[in-house]
């Protein structure tokens, strides 16, 4: 007998007999073979049938299921799961309340309850639902009422409500959910502080529509049970500081892990996979060259999969993004996420125009970038279109070129909340860069103005970032740390010689600077690395010591 307080609901199967879903297959015989292949719950969903046919076919569900000790649940119906003896009901919002189901099921059915929003999910909870089906996450042809598509920050959102109750009901989230994305939505949508994450997935055509629905639930099940492999790997450093009653600044004793990266970059020669704009390609290449790396410059479709096993890292750069390319960023960015290498987006004017903003939605909902970089306008659209909270309104984006100002409390809260949001690292470029892992903030004030008078910088620098990260991937934070500060001290470094008069000598001397940096590096000669300055953000109000949330200095 199946105890509704132990159920598993980690892979959750709602069925479907439609004929564009099903096919020509036995509904009962697909229901035996998912739950041979690891299925522990079902739902049986028939919106057309007759009573009669709905509760024939819900006795056979019901003595499958009953064999493999997992619950079965009526969609709506209450009269079906009262008339087969099944375990409890799913109902949605429009359907009979949760009271008056469980005045009729009794106590120890379960009731489940769709909730597309935390005003739904509180109000199911509070009512004594067992579990809460979350969504619709992503657009489906299963459901047609579907009141809005909330994506993994509306799933995040009303988990992060859940968590403040004492006793939370389970949830699965349900919409669209399949092998290619489950293990980025179930990692994007976790919330925070506190946390909480999803006990599970409800999925229908993953498996109803398969050719073997038993491999398609075993494989779903393996995904569940495995950490994705392109999730971010942030190692814990204990890196001491300088401290007045302003800011802090870093002691150098962080040297030796840039420097180290900074090596393995110039010894491992990762080649680096760049799917970036045609204005800058030519000079990204040869920030890639100069620092020790391989780029390789290709929009080609049919390279990817190759490319995917022989690269270290992929950066997507928008900055020439057009409709006919945008299928093949989104298959690359899906194809490098599931061999774990790093990825990075550079929503180059995401702000700017309808498509680009629809592009950068596009990607996010079927990739998972490793760090995505941009200028403040570019940031603030993507955390725009992410459903980060708390925004600062005024920002504006013209063309590529950044038009928003930002103090750096404002810059710091934003790239921090992005990056907890998406479960990301984020990098805002300008006069001081900001960096954030979702818990600690970098602040980086090397680089010199010259870098913001040429086309393709800020491109460049994801270039540059991309080769730290094929190497740093199990230490990305401090990766694209380390190759901010190689990309902005071979700048000061090229200001400082003497010989630049503007943006056009600049940019040779820049490059022979970062080759000298690589060059130094390979001879064991780290003293490039002393001319970095970069502070620290942390929780609170103030600046703190990085991965502690103990102390605190205040503002001035």
């Amino acid at each position: 007998m199946v105890n509704k307080d132990t159920v598993d609901y980690s892979l959750y199967l709602v069925t479907d007999s439609t004929k564009v879903i099903l096919g020509d297959q036995d509904l009962v015989e697909v229901v035996e073979k998912a739950v041979k292949g690891g299925v522990t719950i079902v739902q049986y969903r028939d919106k057309v049938s007759e009573t009669r046919d709905l509760i024939q076919t819900a006795k056979r569900l019901h003595e499958v299921t009953q064999a493999y000790n997992i619950p079965l649940l009526i969609n709506d119906r209450v009269d079906v799961a009262l008339a087969v003896g099944c375990e409890g009901v799913h109902i949605g919002q429009d359907d009979i309340d949760i009271s008056s189901a469980r005045r009729i099921l009794g106590n120890n059915a379960i009731i489940g309850v769709t909730a597309s929003s935390t005003e739904e999910a509180l109000a199911a909870a509070e009512a004594g639902a067992n579990y809460l089906g979350i969504g619709t996450v992503f657009a489906t042809p299963t459901k047609e009422n579907t009141k809005s598509i909330i994506g993994t920050a509306g799933v995040r959102s009303i988990l992060g409500a859940l968590s403040s109750l004492q006793t939370p009901p389970k949830t699965v989230c349900i919409g669209g959910i399949n092998e290619d994305n489950v293990q980025r939505v179930l990692y994007q949508s976790v919330s925070i502080n506190p946390p909480k994450s999803l006990d599970g997935i409800a999925v229908v055509s993953a498996i109803v529509s398969a050719l073997d629905p038993e491999a398609a639930a075993k494989q779903l099940r393996s995904l569940i049970r495995t950490p994705p492999p392109f999730a971010i790997q942030v190692k814990k450093h204990k890196l001491m500081i300088e401290a007045d009653e302003n800011h802090v600044r870093l002691d150098l004793t962080f040297k030796p892990i840039v420097t180290e990266l900074i090596k393995k970059l110039v010894d491992t020669n990762p080649i680096c996979h760049n799917m970036t704009n045609t204005v800058v390609q030519n000079l990204a290449a040869n920030v890639a060259l100069a620092i020790g790396a391989s780029p390789i410059m290709s929009l080609n479709p049919a390279e990817v999969p190759s490319l995917s096993h022989l690269a270290s890292s992929l950066l997507l750069n928008l900055g020439t993004l057009t409709p006919s390319l945008l299928p093949i960023y989104t298959t690359a960015l899906a194809t490098y996420n599931r061999t774990g290498a790093p990825t990075i987006l550079d929503p180059v004017g995401c702000g700017a125009t309808p498509f680009r903003r629809s592009a950068v939605q596009h990607l996010l909902t079927h990739g998972y970038p490793t760090l995505i970089k941009g200028n403040a306008s570019e940031i603030l659209a993507v955390a725009s279109i992410a459903g980060t909270d708390n925004l600062p309104e005024g920002a504006t984006q013209r063309g590529v070129d950044n038009t928003a100002s930002l103090p750096p409390e404002a810059k710091a809260r934003v790239v921090k909340s992005l990056a907890r949001t998406l479960r990301c690292l984020v990098l805002m470029t300008g006069s001081s860069d900001v960096l954030s892992d979702g818990h600690i903030v970098f602040s980086i004030s090397n680089g010199n103005a010259l870098l913001g008078e040429f086309t393709g910088s800020g491109c460049a620098l994801g270039t540059a970032v991309a080769a730290v990260l094929a190497v740093g991937r199990e230490d990305a934070l401090m990766a694209v740390l380390a190759g901010v500060l190689v990309y902005e001290i071979a700048a000061q470094r090229a200001v400082a010689g003497g010989k630049v008069k503007g943006p056009g000598t600049f940019v040779p001397a820049w490059l022979d600077e970062l080759y000298a940096i690589r060059e130094e590096t390979k001879a064991g000669e780290m003293g490039w690395v002393d001319n970095a300055w970069v502070e620290v953000w942390g929780e609170g109000r103030g600046w703190v010591m990085p991965w502690s949330v103990v102390s605190t200095l205040p503002i001035a």
